[in-house]
């Protein structure tokens, strides 16, 4: 079978290597990302050359045309990386034998390969192709048999055919899958029709993806399914900065300029299009000042069925009693603990246990953690269940360290499902009698909406926070809007406890958030507990923020620099971004261990790593701490201790961990350090707000140490206008409340 033709449309490079070969095993293959590690007899070649690439699901037996370059791994050796390649049918008998005895065709084996090889020889294949009921020749085959064999054989050239189709008009073939499964034979038909559908409905391809695709299928540059993408991919991008809609002219200039120029009528007709599909929702929102709101349709109704469940959770009575109960609890409840609460404080207390939603927010030493602590004991001694939970799994373990008592995720609480939902909903309700959110600044609008759908209308909603923080990562404002709308009761904490004071961390976060600058006392470490090293150029501040972490703290202050002191900033790249203070830092602390290679990152035993997202079968999560206990370099694998739990990690899995030693201020939310060291500089400029230093000033519990230029701190402290996050939470919870 050649496949010349196939390679029509497939850019040549000019220092690309052709190679071909037989696949003749398949050493790794990640179905997520489609990478895969092969070994190939290749012609011209001795031996058994290793090659790697993304090239999806392979098959022992089939030829492989391949473009690409020799590379030398420091562990594997010599190695062909492959950037495109063509697939196509076995050349020799052999391989026609490990092809069909691959499991590419089910109920065939090594025999029964063996005896239709026999009967037909090389031609099998196009036996299968053309007339496949001759393989009713063949010893073992009958009408069953054979209707099984040509289904699966049907399938899978089907499924070739596409992955061809695809690779030749520069699309990923490993989403060949889940395209083929959701369109099946009709897949090359639909994509010529519209490959833009692809981003909607096939998880992982992405506009500029199905866009590559379309331009070379000969689609207009104005073409209306492309500008309808367009929007599409531009709502869902804004939605990755907190936006819930976005105004029509903002989003129009997007459209623009990923398109690289938009004419307005085009745009107008792709928006009525869409909306006429109910993939999108205009609305005028005037009383904000946007005359004309877009919305995914997704993020409308989200948005609507978080007020309208808020508002029947706040209709829902609640006995009255209950007050004069828990008002007579409380004095035995503050003499069992040894504290006398503050009248702000009881009155928090209180309004918690009896109102059907309750928001209590407040900066550091306010009383967050004793008031806490003091609902739930309150609410036991009532005789109520509370259920306590927090975003995640540090702050989870926080609340219960706080609260003594035990907590979780809101994912775990709502038992999160692989396919994305929860087993905790509408029709199985959490049995509790009050639910308490700790760190709620972190809640995004869609997490909130599956809390909300998992409460009993008895339900008490109890939501703890600091609405000075940063916002959610995910999209919606939604402790904020909850505050503003003054639809729900709440207590804003606002008097600072004199022993609180003391804390120069604490009078320092304070005055960031009253747009001050921080100040230095006279102390000396170790009662010193916040400094400021003032320093404009970025190779200084980088060379003191690894000299403070390795020796400075640890010489004056006692704390370990592996596990207890944690440097946070504001970006990714640059000199004082994750990235290079993450190699930096690990080189200084943790040199010279035995470590495994994972893209750039070198993973060495001892090594502090964060969890990047959501793993419910590891039961790790997002922003989860670990350290590095050992290091199989053989088997390609990690044991990471995760506070007391040995978890093991394969080398599919290495993409989920990232070294910590520095992480972003966004990703240190909802956990706390003995130390932190912050970088901040005028190049930084994008990101210095005054939530943002105040967020990382608050992370620390022992000592903060600043280090920085004076204009950068004083662009954050000054710069108390975030970006505005597009949501509309505030107005229509004042609409219904307001009837």
């Amino acid at each position: 079978m050649s496949s010349q033709h196939l390679l029509d449309g497939l850019p040549e490079g000019d220092d690309q290597i052709f190679l071909t070969g037989e696949v003749r095993s398949v050493a790794f293959h990640a179905p997520d990302s489609g990478w895969t590690v092969a070994r190939v007899a290749a012609r011209g070649e001795p031996g058994q050359t290793t090659v790697v690439g993304v090239m999806g699901e392979l098959t022992p037996g089939e030829v492989l045309e391949m473009w690409g370059r020799w590379k030398e791994h420091p562990r594997f050796g010599r190695q062909f990386e492959v950037n495109r390649f063509v697939q196509a049918y076995p050349a020799s008998l052999a391989g026609v034998v490990r092809y069909l005895s691959s499991g590419l065709i089910k109920g065939v084996g090594p025999a029964l390969a063996e005896r239709m090889a026999d009967r037909f020889g090389i031609e099998v294949l196009d036996i299968l192709d053309n007339e496949p009921k001759r393989l009713l020749e063949v010893e073992g085959v009958g009408r069953k048999k054979l209707a099984d064999i040509v289904a699966c054989w049907n399938e899978q050239r089907e499924i070739r055919g596409l992955m061809l189709f695809l690779q030749t008009h520069g699309a990923p073939v490993t989403f060949a899958p889940r395209i083929f499964s959701l369109w099946g034979a009709g897949a090359i038909a639909k994509l010529r029709e519209n490959p833009y559908e692809l981003a909607y409905l096939v998880r992982g391809v992405g506009f500029r993806t199905a866009d590559a695709m379309a331009l070379k299928l000969g689609f207009a540059p104005d073409a209306l399914e492309r500008v309808e993408a367009a929007i599409v991919f531009g709502l869902f991008t804004v939605s990755e900065r907190g936006h819930l809609f976005f105004p029509r002219d903002e989003l129009f200039g997007l459209c623009q300029e990923l398109l690289g120029g938009l004419d307005h009528d085009r745009f107008d007709e792709a928006l009525a299009g869409l909306e006429a599909k109910k993939r999108v929702v205009v609305e005028d929102l005037s009383v904000q000042g946007v005359e004309e709101a877009i919305w995914l349709r997704l993020f409308y109704n989200l948005e609507r069925d978080v007020a309208s469940r808020l508002v029947a959770l706040l209709d829902h009575p609640c006995p009255r009693e209950l007050r004069s109960k828990v008002e007579g609890l409380l004095p035995g409840l503050e003499r069992a603990a040894g504290i006398t609460l503050s009248n702000e404080q009881r009155e928090a207390v209180v309004g918690a246990c009896v109102n059907k939603a309750w928001i209590i927010t407040g900066g550091p030493g306010t009383g967050k953690t004793t008031i806490t602590r003091m609902i739930v004991r309150a609410l036991a001694a009532a005789g109520l269940s509370v259920k306590l939970c927090a975003p995640t799994g540090r702050a989870a373990k926080r609340l219960s360290e706080a609260a003594g008592s035990a907590a979780s995720t809101i994912h775990r609480l709502l038992q999160y499902q692989p396919d994305g939902g929860f087993a905790v909903n509408e029709e199985h309700k959490l049995k509790a009698d009050a639910i308490l959110v700790d760190e709620a600044s972190m809640l995004d609008t869609q997490l909130f909406q599956a809390l909300l759908r998992a409460l009993p209308l008895t339900c008490r909603l109890v939501l703890v926070g600091d609405v000075n923080q940063l916002p959610s990562v995910g999209p919606g404002n939604v402790l904020a809007d909850l505050l503003t709308s003054e639809a729900l009761p709440h207590s804003r904490l606002e008097h600072i406890y004199r022993q609180a004071m003391e804390s120069a961390i604490v009078r320092n976060a304070h005055r960031v958030n009253q747009g001050e600058f921080p100040i230095e006392d006279d102390a000396q470490p170790p009662k010193k507990d916040f400094w400021w090293i003032v320093q404009d150029d970025p190779a200084t501040v980088r060379r003191l923020v690894i000299d403070c972490v390795a020796e400075r703290i640890p010489r004056a202050y006692g704390l370990d620099p592996l596990r207890d002191i944690q440097v946070l900033t504001p970006m990714h790249k640059g000199e004082v971004g994750t990235k290079a203070l993450n190699e930096a830092v690990q080189e200084v602390v943790n040199p010279r261990r035995r470590e495994l290679l994972r893209g750039q990152t070198r993973f060495r035993a001892g090594d502090r790593v964060i969890q990047l997202r959501n793993d419910y079968e590891k039961d790790v999560f997002n922003g989860d701490l670990g350290f590095i206990t050992e290091v199989d370099q053989e088997g390609g694998e990690l044991l990471v201790d995760f506070d007391g739990r040995a978890v093991l990690y394969d080398a599919t899995e290495l993409d989920e961990l990232s070294l910590a030693y520095a992480v972003s201020v966004h990703k240190s939310q909802g956990s706390e350090y003995p130390a932190v060291v912050i970088p901040l500089l005028t190049q930084h400029f994008v990101l210095l707000q005054r939530n943002l230093l105040y967020t990382a000033i608050t992370r620390a519990r022992k000592l903060v140490v600043l280090v920085g230029s004076r204009r950068a701190v004083a662009l954050a402290v000054k710069n108390n206008r975030s970006e505005r996050r597009y949501t509309n939470l505030r107005f229509r919870l004042q609409e219904l409340v307001n009837g």
